[in-house]
């Protein structure tokens, strides 16, 4: 099993410099995806922000790990449910870094179960983080961000394929960030900013370990059979927040190890 800090020592290595100057907001940057996603970002140059909920010493892990690669960072306590405090984490990030030029949305819950047990208060929770404050945060980013401005937001293989039953509620909240993404690849192109979207397909965080007990079904659900690593999809967000992406916006991109296929 992949552990975070084992993870996190994957992105790890010499500063490529294809994003130095440039400030980052990753949410939910404390664990997993967005823990392997900031120690990238500022592997390639950039300073980050990261938010968590109640994580506090593993964001405190990630903030050291950045700074032990030369790069600012700061951790920021926001439960991306709550609106105002998912939109004020883009403005004191902004505010610690000196500006802000890449988002990742990354923060997000799931609720997995059969239609009929999921609760009017699950739903409410789902839609309020994965969508709700998704929206807000890149609101409260376009504002702050110049051209070359970067959304990048995590959503799911299961927007692509649902397998199984059990996902409907989960499947729901991921699949509105895909409108979302093509609205503001319009809404903000002419300004220079690109907004897309990455679907992990089975990952190996603490979350959904390749030693679950429903791993093996899960990898089998993908044409390589195997699980993919935090750092594989941080590798995509990396190049999408980068200077060679500049001509994609709108775009969706799968690293699921061919789930979808």
């Amino acid at each position: 099993m992949t552990t975070q800090g084992t993870a996190l020592e994957t992105v790890q290595g010499t500063a490529r410099g294809t994003l130095h100057g440039r400030a980052a907001l990753v949410t939910g940057g404390g664990r997993g995806i967005g823990a392997a996603t900031a120690l990238r970002l500022a592997r390639d140059g950039a300073d980050v922000a990261l938010t968590y909920v109640h994580g506090k010493e593993a964001a405190e892990d990630v903030v050291r790990s950045v700074e032990a690669l030369g790069r600012r960072a700061v951790a920021l306590r926001a439960d991306a449910a709550d609106a105002a405090e998912a939109a004020g984490a883009v403005t004191r990030a902004a505010e610690a870094l000196g500006g802000l030029d890449v988002l990742v949305n990354n923060a997000g819950v799931g609720v997995l179960g059969p239609l009929e047990t999921l609760t009017d208060e699950d739903v409410d929770r789902v839609l309020a983080v994965n969508v709700r404050g998704v929206f807000v945060a890149s609101r409260a980013a376009a504002g702050r961000m110049g051209a070359g401005g970067r959304i990048i937001t995590i959503g799911t293989c299961m927007s692509q394929r649902v397998p199984g039953p059990g996902g409907t509620l989960y499947a729901t909240s991921k699949s509105a960030l895909i409108g979302l993404t093509k609205a503001l690849a319009r809404e903000l192109g002419g300004r220079g900013i690109t907004a897309n979207v990455v679907h992990p397909g089975p990952t190996d965080t603490g979350m959904n370990p390749a030693t679950g007990p429903a791993a093996a079904t899960q990898a089998a659900l993908t044409a390589l059979g195997r699980f993919g690593t935090a750092a594989e999809v941080a590798s995509m967000v990396a190049y999408l927040a980068g200077p060679d992406a500049a001509y994609i916006t709108g775009a969706e991109f799968a690293v699921d190890g061919g789930h979808a296929a």
